[in-house]
């Protein structure tokens, strides 16, 4: 292409334009195809702004509601949350737009799950689980510690101490702890040569099915390790029993303190067999007891722990 000299228009337009702006460093010298390119560039963008394919989002508080329900209720499809939230909310979405804000589940098999915290809760009121640990007197004597504790309510069922535990001492202390009609399932405890076969067989015809934890793996029987660990710190570690009755009066007096004031997080917070002098509802004023009332510090264990009340001034 021949290159053409401006005219006296284009001349004028550009003095015209150097009155309005700084012209000298704007002043490039480009190609054709370069300035074609831009241009293209610059359409495409334009076009992919105009365009915007797709649908417009869903307000933000309806993409967390989607969340929520989707992480609340794992066996749920995009269709059970689209009619939940038209028959339920009135909201009407399209199960492939409820589909595209649904969390990610990795990992989970070929189908959706139940998490483990639901299904420990589902089947809490029906496990109890059991475990020994040692304890050592002022004579350096060696004596075991049974506890027995119901998953769901957090109670310690049954506490008690013997220097020779066996089989037959350890299926005594499950039925004293084990009322005739009870409603639990499952007993977890670990491969102890203590619990043995026909221990596990007696257990059975109580109506309890036995399940022991694998080898190695303090987790699966975790409700109990904390109890044990929780007892220790709180009691034993603080303690030095002189003889076996002295020690089963010291595991008895924190069983009654753990079950009866102890409060737990795992409840909420609350108590395994909460007393009937608990308030019934909050304080008035947040931060102010009522006039008629005063606190008064009940001691426990001689006064290693405190169990707090509200009494009549």
């Amino acid at each position: 292409m021949k290159a053409r000299r401006t005219d006296p228009a284009t001349r004028l337009t550009l003095v015209w334009l150097s009155q309005r702006f700084d012209w000298r460093p704007a002043l490039v010298i480009v190609q054709p195809k370069t300035l074609i390119r831009w241009h293209r560039q610059g359409f495409r963008l334009f076009w992919r702004w105009k365009s915007r394919p797709g649908r417009p989002r869903i307000p933000i508080e309806l993409r967390q509601l989607i969340r929520e329900m989707a992480l609340d209720n794992v066996s749920w499809g995009e269709e059970r949350i689209a009619n939940e939230l038209l028959l339920k909310l009135g909201i009407r979405v399209s199960p492939r737009t409820v589909r595209k804000y649904m969390p990610k589940r990795p990992g989970r098999g070929p189908r959706g799950d139940q998490r483990w915290s639901t299904f420990v809760r589902n089947h809490a009121s029906a496990i109890v689980a059991c475990d020994f640990c040692i304890a050592v007197t002022a004579t350096f004597k060696l004596f075991y510690v049974l506890v027995v504790i119901e998953h769901g309510s957090r109670r310690l069922l049954h506490c008690n101490v013997t220097e020779f535990p066996t089989a037959e001492w350890t299926l005594q202390q499950f039925r004293e702890a084990i009322p005739c009609k009870h409603s639990y399932r499952f007993l977890i405890h670990d491969r102890d040569n203590i619990f043995s076969t026909e221990l596990d067989k007696s257990i059975t015809r109580l109506g309890i099915e036995v399940i022991e934890t694998p080898y190695r793996s303090l987790q699966a029987n975790s409700i109990c390790e904390r109890v044990i660990g929780s007892m220790r710190r709180e009691c034993l570690d603080f303690m030095i029993p002189t003889n076996e009755l002295h020690l089963r009066q010291l595991i008895q007096g924190w069983r009654r303190y753990y079950n009866r004031s102890r409060s737990h997080m795992s409840l909420g917070p609350g108590i395994p067999s909460p007393p009937e002098h608990l308030p019934a509802r909050l304080q008035p004023t947040r931060h102010r007891i009522a006039g008629n009332q005063w606190v008064r510090g009940h001691p426990v264990l001689g006064g290693l722990h405190h169990d707090y009340r509200l009494e009549a001034a």
